[in-house]
């Protein structure tokens, strides 16, 4: 009998193999896909190719750091265009299935379906999704969508695997707590301390005290995410981005900050012209500043209504990067608008 899942779908390192299908002659070496696509530059990892990965490349990693451990890498500069035309293909082609989609990026959506075999209609959706872009993908089957989300990892790469309420203690509760969706870094340490560092282990924990020692809201939520619980729906809604951002990396330490100001100043009015082109205002402005080596800060600030006004922007963003410590070199700065959802933007 049919019945309702959720899967995850997730294109297997996504970025590297569309600069895979474009260059075919990279196929089975390592790709490293960031920046300008110089090593001898500064710059991060966007995507790595499972062949680098294998020499310990990851997401986010300096690109010097990458060239140092897989030296024989082939490192290209990002080319968002072409991935953005990937991702809507892909994006397309899950739509033609009998299925509600929510798209959670340029990799990764979810479906929600009702089937009696979901390994079934997992396979059609990989066999469709590399006919109509070449591209090879993993899906996760939960009754839920944590739960589907965690399973894609379990079918990396290219396969699929089932995690339910029936499986989920076997499966994840010897795991770490940051194996949940949810739980990044950070928090895992903040539960480490409190002697938690297993999901098993955040599962059995009582509710009050974690309340206590973590918060009245968030403490129950990573208990409830240690069990498996998620009562959120798939949702068929066109994603839409939420903020837009510009960042800048420089090949030499910035240490004058009138330069640091004009640097923001032109990140701002980059990221207005974004904004204006979707007619969505700003409610909320961010900062980020990357000292010296690599000592990564973030303030943000709500405006006092939302505007597309530039001056606005540039000035609460220079307010913002003046609350930093002006002393310390700047290897990088962003500058991100948080826009108000579609349905309050101005028609």
């Amino acid at each position: 009998m049919a019945r309702p899942w959720v899967l995850h779908v997730d294109l297997d390192q996504f970025i590297a193999a569309v600069e895979v299908l474009r260059r075919p002659e990279l196929a089975g070496r390592p790709v490293v896909v960031g920046g300008r696509g110089d090593p001898t530059e500064r710059g991060v990892v966007s995507t790595a190719s499972y062949e680098a990965r294998e020499f310990g490349v990851g997401s986010a990693m300096p690109l010097r750091v990458a060239a140092r451990r897989c030296p024989d890498a082939v490192f290209l500069p990002v080319d968002a265009p072409l991935y953005e035309a990937a991702s809507a293909q892909v994006m397309e082609t899950l739509r033609s299935f009998d299925a509600v989609v929510e798209v959670l990026g340029w990799d990764e959506a979810f479906l929600g379906v009702e089937t009696d075999d979901p390994e079934a209609f997992a396979a059609r959706v990989q066999r469709a999704v590399f006919d109509a872009t070449r591209l090879h993908c993993s899906v996760g089957i939960g009754d839920n969508k944590l739960r589907a989300k965690i399973a894609t990892e379990f079918g990396k790469p290219q396969g699929r695997f089932r995690l339910t309420e029936e499986n989920w203690h076997d499966v994840m509760a010897d795991r770490p707590t940051d194996a949940l969706w949810g739980i990044g870094r950070k928090t895992a340490k903040r539960l480490a301390v409190l002697g938690i560092a297993t999901v098993g282990e955040l599962a059995k924990a009582d509710a009050r005290w974690l309340a206590s020692e973590l918060g009245p809201t968030m403490g129950p939520w990573y208990r409830r995410l240690a069990r498996g619980v998620d009562p959120s729906r798939v949702e068929g809604t066109p994603w839409v981005a939420r903020s837009h951002s510009r960042e800048a990396t420089f090949q030499r330490d910035l240490t004058d900050w009138t330069r640091v100001e004009e640097e923001v100043r032109r990140l701002a009015r980059q990221v207005t012209g974004d904004i204006a082109l979707e007619r969505r205002p700003a409610a909320r402005v961010a900062v980020k500043v990357r000292f010296a080596p690599f000592d990564t800060h973030t303030r943000s600030r709500t405006l006092e209504e939302p505007t597309l006004d530039t001056q606005t922007i540039e000035g609460a963003a220079i307010e913002l990067v003046n609350r930093f410590d002006r002393s310390r070199p700047v290897r990088l700065l962003g500058v991100r608008a948080e826009m108000v959802p579609p349905e309050q933007s101005a028609p």
